[in-house]
């Protein structure tokens, strides 16, 4: 499978299951429990990143998504504990959970420019799955005021994260 194809899939798996239980729309707690394991998986990526990168531009990027993602969990974790809400794992996390460790697998076998243009494609797949899941899935289905003014919150911070990421990818093509 060609790297584009192999983009393609993973942020199709993504965007399906983000939307998965848009038909019934996620609970709360389940919510809760999306924002937290999306975070994480960006959080874990950009770890790996900044081990392997030599890339001064991917290493500042890989940087931002560890610190960015972390202040989001961070909000995410005091806020369940204030309304009470004990985050719910369910298909969406598990999925989520899952196609974050495959690429964590995946990139821990690439090197140099490879990786580099690897973790950036995913990071631009990624963002732009979990934009989608935000509008069409995670703001109408919550319930909570709070929750709902959280995921409002980070969502400009989320679509800058994509255009950085596309920025960068872009750069690395040439």
């Amino acid at each position: 499978m060609t790297r584009k194809m192999h983009v393609l899939a993973l942020a199709a798996a993504a965007a399906f299951a983000l939307s998965a239980q848009a038909q019934q729309g996620p609970s709360d707690p389940q919510i809760a429990h999306i924002v937290v394991t999306a975070n994480q998986v960006d959080i874990d990526a950009g770890k790996l990143a900044k081990e392997h990168s030599k890339n001064k531009e991917v290493d500042k990027f890989a940087q931002q998504m560890i610190t960015d993602h972390t202040g989001v969990n961070k909000q995410a974790v005091e806020l369940a504990k204030k309304l009470k809400v004990k985050p719910e794992d369910n298909d969406t996390s598990k999925s989520l959970k899952k196609g974050g460790d495959e690429n964590i697998a995946k990139l821990k076998k690439l090197k140099g420019a490879e990786f580099d243009k690897e973790y950036v494609a995913h990071e631009v797949a990624y963002h732009q799955a979990v934009l989608d899941a935000i509008d069409k899935t995670l703001i109408p289905s919550a319930k909570n005021a709070e929750l709902k003014g959280l995921i409002e919150k980070v969502r400009p911070a989320i679509q800058a994260h994509l255009d950085h990421a596309k920025h960068l990818q872009a750069d690395l093509a040439k």
